[in-house]
């Protein structure tokens, strides 16, 4: 059963559809606004990996190679890869402790905002 992903030309919004039988209509309608101007995306491939594959990968020492463990942005992007692996949703949990991290260190002013570069827009 695939799922077809569209993107709404009102809102922006993208919404997955689940479909059933190929021989049924779809008739796909924005999930925020419910407009009917839809465009259909290329969606990227999802490949069903078990929890033990996935805690394989993250432990690959070849993925740590670029990994500077004393600047706390790429290790705040690593540990969102790494959530997102787990299927958790750390982003401002990250965030927090970057900034906290950064601000002991002295390199960003205290109340400044941290850009880990990592954002899903």
């Amino acid at each position: 059963m695939p799922i077809y992903e569209y993107r709404c030309e009102d809102c922006g919004r993208v919404s997955s559809f689940l479909i059933r039988r190929i021989q049924d209509p779809l008739l796909p309608r924005c999930k925020r606004c419910q407009s009917e101007k839809m465009t259909r995306l290329i969606s990227r491939v999802a490949r069903v990996r078990s929890e033990e594959s996935r805690l394989e990968s993250l432990a690959d020492p070849s993925k740590l190679g670029g990994l500077d463990e004393n600047d706390p942005a790429a290790m705040a992007r690593w540990m969102k890869r790494m959530g997102k692996e787990l299927g958790e949703d750390m982003d401002g949990d990250i965030d927090a402790m970057v900034e906290e991290a950064m601000e002991e260190e002295g390199k960003v002013p205290q109340g400044e905002a941290t850009d880990t570069g990592d954002d899903d827009l």
